[in-house]
């Protein structure tokens, strides 16, 4: 629909919907994991930094933490590599994990502070190593089906501990913090981190109100393709036992459910495909995908 066709009074109507929500939130710290084909799309690009903005203009603390999964794989196709993953997780060897630092803390990171930037927001990129944001070991994962046996997925890491002081000078000083998933280890060794990991930690970590997480789906679907618009800890592991959740879903609605546990108040797995999508699920009554409660 072409806005200049939208009457007056409807246009009136909707920014009126708005206003309890941005009452109820102002203030609030707002985690986004931001993923999926917001990332790759040119409009959808735009349309998520223009909600950034407009969020933080409205008095929330948008905290944005950014994935790069078909980037990275496609930066690995053009040097020769193939992409191996295990459960979700992608296996990082040295050479593999010099290609996801160039991919998410250059040209993702870069790419999305600039459009920020751009609409007005004043954005500044961090990785898990600036102000020792994010203290990572390496990961040993356990096989799903035979829990005695474990997978090594070369500097994949998982998170150790979260040191939020710079996130929050940021915030405070009115600034967007846009976080690349890369941590350091003791010795100054750089890990790759699942984006969803690290999107559900920091909302924990900031106490934050919501934690949004962008996919390339409406939401979590039942076995029948139908969207599931609310979830429980019960459900969720329903779902797990039964195979309805699986691939990369799972390090995402295992994050998802570990932060509503922890004290976000909600967590929505949204549709990244929609216009808009950010501001549909936080200003208003519509929500565009499956909201998770700890119970």
């Amino acid at each position: 629909m072409d806005r200049a066709s939208i009457p007056p009074a409807l246009k009136a109507e909707i920014l009126s919907e708005a206003l309890p929500y941005i009452r109820r939130f102002h203030g609030k710290t707002i985690v986004v994991k931001y993923g999926g084909n917001a990332m790759v799309d040119p409009q959808l690009k735009e349309s998520f930094a223009h909600d950034v903005v407009l969020l933080k203009l409205v008095g929330m603390k948008p905290v944005v933490v950014h994935g790069g999964g078909p980037q990275i794989d496609e930066a690995l196709q053009r040097v020769g590599k193939k992409s191996t993953f295990v459960q979700g997780m992608r296996v990082t060897d040295a050479e593999t994990m010099e290609v996801v630092e160039w991919v998410l803390a250059g040209k993702m990171q870069g790419e999305l502070v600039t459009l920020i930037n751009r609409y007005g927001g004043q954005a500044v990129g961090l990785t898990g190593k600036d102000g020792g944001l994010i203290r990572a070991r390496k990961l040993t994962m356990p096989d799903r089906d035979d829990p005695a046996k474990h997978h090594d997925l070369g500097w994949v890491g998982e998170i150790e501990s979260i040191n939020p002081a710079v996130v929050k000078a940021l915030q405070d000083d009115a600034f967007i913090p846009v976080i690349s998933p890369i941590g350091f280890g003791a010795d100054g060794e750089t890990y790759n981190i699942n984006a969803d990991v690290v999107a559900g930690k920091i909302a924990e970590i900031l106490r934050a109100e919501k934690l949004v997480m962008l996919t390339n789906t409406p939401g979590v679907l039942d076995k029948n393709g139908r969207l599931i618009t609310g979830l429980t800890a019960r459900e969720i592991d329903a779902l797990f036992a039964d195979g309805t959740i699986s691939g990369g879903m799972l390090p995402k609605i295992s994050s998802a459910l570990e932060a509503a546990k922890s004290g976000v108040n909600s967590v929505h797995i949204i549709d990244g495909r929609v216009d808009h999508c950010l501001l549909l699920e936080i200003l208003t009554d519509a929500g565009v995908g499956t909201m998770i409660r700890s119970h």
